[in-house]
């Protein structure tokens, strides 16, 4: 009995301490996403990096894709980070940061860096429904967008790159209860930080849920916009550009959703010479088909079809299809191309933060536009594609 009275005292001795230090021992150190959350500040990012093959010559030919214009390249297309503090009430902000290869192409017109982009950076201010942004921001057109993975497909459609990328000026934001957003503003025009003319860019949008399941957007952008196929005024005075953009999507059933979209473009002077205005158009369609298979697999169809009527959005194809009429013994006065394009896309989730994509997608036009690799001309392009997305 002693004894065990003994150990126990014993043990007891050792084990106060032990106890007391338990209690007073320092709380581990919060990990960066938890001071950030506590601060009101939410942080994200991604990797974007793909190879790409193609069956005709993309590089040195012509390519109506926006970012995936490589023969048979493994590419760093982006690498994007954002982080933002938006509260319901009072003053906030945004900065989102794109790298690589993509951000030499979705820059503004007038910055020089070809692997940096500043994509978006405002602030903004917050009272009730209401909600004001003076900065630079993404553009109110389109489905898809330039963070990766907020879209289905790894290649873009067409219609994403014939619509601005981003816009610098002032946005207002006003929620009319829950089911429409009302949105307006002015900016310096398509993809320019500072202005390259006098007159201002008008943007307005509408977004409509009429039930859960359904969103429907519209959007207009109107102002002064160069009138050359790249940028350049054709009479020394920017023209006026008017686009339109509509955007539906449903999620019909759990594991399935459908997508629309249609486009109109029209610029003045746009397809004129100096001393001979004219107005050029441009217009196009997309449906976006996508169904969860299981949790970690999911199929993405695309359709499109584009009419670049007077060939102002893709002058090269232009020059290309004037080529290949002249060599067939055509007299090379063609004008506008219409295209149809259809993109298959297999999505595999591994885990929430990674993601691989197979794609196989074929441009067709009705005119020889495509460049092959002996110097032939074809009306089709073949690509495939597999993309790696790391998401944190």
């Amino acid at each position: 009995m002693r004894k065990s009275i003994l150990t126990v005292a014993v043990s007891s001795a050792f084990a106060v301490p032990i106890l007391a230090n338990a209690q007073t021992a320092a709380p581990a150190a919060p990990t960066l996403d938890k001071v950030l959350e506590a601060s009101g500040i939410s942080l994200s990012g991604y990797v974007d990096t793909a190879y790409s093959h193609a069956d005709r010559d993309v590089e040195a030919g012509f390519n109506p894709r926006v970012f995936d214009g490589q023969n048979n390249s493994f590419v760093l297309h982006q690498v994007g980070l954002q982080m933002a503090k938006q509260p319901k009430e009072g003053f906030g902000g945004l900065v989102n940061i794109t790298a690589g290869r993509d951000a030499g192409i979705i820059r503004s017109s007038d910055s020089t860096d070809s692997t940096f982009d500043v994509t978006q950076a405002y602030g903004q201010y917050a009272t009730g429904p209401f909600t004001l942004m003076v900065g630079k921001f993404t553009t109110l057109h389109g489905t898809e967008v330039i963070w990766s993975p907020s879209n289905n497909n790894f290649s873009r459609s067409l219609l994403f790159g014939a619509v601005p990328f981003t816009h610098t000026g002032v946005r207002a934001v006003f929620a009319a209860g829950d089911k429409v957003t009302l949105t307006g503003g002015i900016n310096n025009g398509w993809d320019q930080l500072k202005d390259q003319n006098k007159g201002k860019t008008t943007e307005l949008g509408i977004t409509v849920t009429p039930i859960k399941p359904l969103s429907l957007s519209a959007s207009y952008y109107g102002g002064q916009e160069g009138g050359g196929t790249t940028g350049a005024t054709v009479t020394g005075q920017a023209a006026r550009r008017d686009s339109f953009n509509f955007v539906g999507n449903w999620n019909v059933i759990e594991p399935l959703n459908l997508g629309l979209e249609y486009l109109q473009v029209t610029q003045k002077d746009g397809a004129g010479t100096a001393g001979s205005p004219s107005k050029a158009k441009y217009s196009g369609w997309a449906g976006y088909v996508s169904y969860l298979f299981m949790p970690k697999l999911k199929g993405s169809l695309r359709m499109e079809t584009f009419d670049d009527k007077d060939g102002y959005h893709f002058p090269a194809a232009l020059t290309a299809a004037n080529a290949a009429d002249v060599a067939a013994g055509g007299t090379g006065t063609l004008t506008g191309t219409k295209y149809k394009e259809f993109t298959l896309t297999m999505a595999y989730m591994p885990a929430d933060s990674y993601e691989v994509r197979g794609e196989i997608r074929q441009d067709r036009a009705d005119k020889q536009v495509f460049t092959g690799d002996n110097g032939s001309f074809s009306k089709n392009l073949t690509t495939f594609a597999v993309q790696v997305l790391y998401k944190f």
